[in-house]
């Protein structure tokens, strides 16, 4: 079998942690940041953890994670 490559834009965005979950960044942190709440920018700081549905499309993608 040859080696699988790693998709690297998801290697720069997503993260497997030690009890197998995968973390993400927020979304809609990055630009027109005028119009939106002190409040909704707070809660978007941080990190999350990629929804149950999505994760085995971020698994395929980072094969030796």
């Amino acid at each position: 079998m040859p080696k699988l490559k790693t998709k690297r834009s998801a290697a720069k965005r997503f993260k497997i942690r030690a009890g197998g979950s995968i973390k993400r960044s927020q979304a809609f942190k990055r630009h027109i940041l005028t119009k939106k709440t002190t409040k909704n920018k707070r809660h978007l700081r941080g990190t999350a953890e990629v929804h149950p549905t999505d994760k085995q499309h971020v698994r395929a993608m980072l094969p030796y994670a």
